[in-house]
């Protein structure tokens, strides 16, 4: 079998994400790009698929076309799955287009416009049996599998405090009204759905809480605020979390933080330690101890689990981040498909990709986050859909 076949819509020029995609998706040579439907204007997606040197006849007007032309073609040429990376508004559209088509789907988050949608999209995951998988980016990174190892170890004990943050500071002032596009779309209610905040950043950070603790969150106490004058959609949050088995939390996400990146931070703390990661820097680990010196853990050394062994490509004092990581998703992924192909199970250690649960869970804390912000009730519980 070759390289697994991709691919997208959305992407194209002027598109952040789409290069981001795309690099991930070719770090490890086992992903092909081999057509797309780039923009939703026609032209630009023409001008797209020529300066990615595709030809011409595999670059679509539009996603429709796309996905029945490609399923036209004989199967040893059709993509084999597609890379959604547009507004939200059209993940959900796009998604249940390919699926019917028969085409696996990876998705950008949150993986639809509302809860509602992605429940639908479960049933159709469900029903197609085809693959489905989410960019929680941050879930790729060496040394969160790690952590995520160590606590299902037990090494910090039973987890009393689970402390996430995500601040970044670019929606500090209008960018928006900067012809920013990235900034606008996120802004637009119809086009972002009912946050912008908790929707693009806050779930990243719920997601990650839950992915390294094993913990599923059960009740939320939300504050939600829109500082910047004239937004629809908040721009700063602040949550308390209570998770299965007794832990608490606290989830602090923001855009307007001015002078923070994307310093995505997660502090973990059990009865017998604790662990801290960091975003901006992370091919490090801190374990702390009660008893004895913090550990530092560093990305490529020995002394790491299979997963984060896995997941690193270059030796230890060789710095792998962000691109990284989302190739780990990328490569997840296409192991899936190729495992599927070759009608074998695939492994979650080599395998371990976000996928429908997930996609649900995210879009589930969206909502909770607004409702239970805009109640006056205290403790809002955490429905398992």
């Amino acid at each position: 079998m070759g390289k697994i076949r991709m691919g997208m819509v959305g992407g194209g020029e002027g598109a952040f994400i789409g290069a981001i995609h795309r690099i991930a998706a070719n770090i490890d040579g086992e992903i092909e790009l081999v057509c797309g439907a780039f923009s939703s204007s026609a032209d630009r997606s023409k001008v797209s698929g020529k300066a990615l040197y595709l030809p011409a006849n595999r670059v679509y007007n539009n996603y429709r076309d796309m996905m029945q032309n490609e399923k036209a073609l004989p199967e040893e040429q059709r993509m084999q799955f597609v890379a959604i990376v547009t507004p939200n508004y059209l993940h959900f559209p796009i998604a249940k287009a390919a699926l019917e088509a028969g085409f696996h789907v990876l998705s950008d988050k949150p993986a639809t416009f509302n809860l509602q949608e992605a429940l639908d999209l479960r049933r159709l995951v469900d029903q197609t049996g085809l693959l489905y998988g989410l960019t929680y980016t941050y879930t790729g990174y060496p040394l969160i599998k790690e952590a995520k190892a160590r606590i299902a170890d037990g090494e910090l004990g039973n987890i009393r405090k689970v402390v996430v943050e995500y601040p970044q500071g670019w929606l500090a002032d209008r960018q928006e009204d900067q012809h920013n596009k990235q900034a606008a779309w996120r802004l637009d209610p119809k086009q972002a759905g009912i946050s912008s905040c908790m929707g693009d950043i806050g779930v990243h950070a719920a997601n990650l809480a839950e992915y390294v603790s094993g913990l599923k969150i059960t009740e939320i106490c939300a504050d939600l605020t829109t500082f910047v004058e004239g937004r629809d959609l908040d721009d700063d949050g602040s949550i308390l979390l209570r998770f299965e088995g007794g832990a608490k939390g606290i989830l602090f996400s923001s855009q307007i933080s001015i002078g923070d990146e994307n310093a995505l931070h997660i502090r973990i703390y059990g009865d017998k330690g604790s662990l801290e990661w960091h975003q901006q820097e992370p091919n490090t680990l801190w374990l702390k101890w009660g008893d004895k010196p913090t550990e530092m853990l560093r990305t490529g050394g020995d002394y790491l689990g299979v997963m984060a062994t896995l997941t690193t490509r270059t030796p230890m004092g060789h710095p792998e981040g962000y691109l990284e990581a989302f190739a780990n998703i990328y490569a997840a992924f296409s192991g899936q498909i190729r495992a599927r192909a070759n009608g074998q199970q695939f492994d979650l250690q080599t395998a371990d990709c976000p996928g429908i649960n997930e996609a649900v869970r995210g879009m589930a804390f969206i909502e909770l986050a607004v409702t239970a912000s805009a109640s006056n009730k205290k403790w809002h519980t955490f429905e398992q859909h």
